[in-house]
């Protein structure tokens, strides 16, 4: 969910964005992705455990309200099922997990230079 929400400014960002801005936008996604990834690695390092999200169904009573025949209304007690997510502790191998982050590192450092001559192109056919 978390990435979700870091997605979301960027998809409005997107929406007004010039083509220049947008390519150079594409050009840095699969960065952006593993420096997300890097920032949960080294979290779950400092930690010493992950955080997985759990979602949890739950039953609401709420107030909602129905129309009689005659056109007046009338309020009434009805329950409505919800879903709630919340961050759960979850054991880790934090060796596992600094191999991991060593790994995301390196990956970035090489999509890093990617995704400069990724910009590069985009700033070509998209002079401003």
């Amino acid at each position: 969910m978390k990435h979700m929400l870091f997605l979301l400014p960027l998809v409005l960002l997107a929406a007004c964005a010039t083509p220049r801005e947008a390519c150079i936008s594409d050009a840095r996604a699969k960065l952006r992705l593993l420096e997300s990834q890097i920032d949960t690695a080294q979290g779950n390092i400092d930690r010493g455990y992950a955080l997985a999200e759990v979602q949890d169904l739950r039953t609401v009573t709420r107030t909602c309200t129905g129309t009689n025949e005659d056109g007046s209304t009338f309020t009434f007690p009805c329950e409505e099922t919800r879903t709630f997510t919340r961050e759960e502790p979850v054991a880790i191998n934090v060796a596992e997990e600094r191999a991991k982050l060593a790994d995301l590192r390196e990956r970035r450092n090489a999509e890093a230079t990617r995704a400069e001559e990724r910009i590069r192109q985009c700033i070509a056919i998209h002079p401003e």
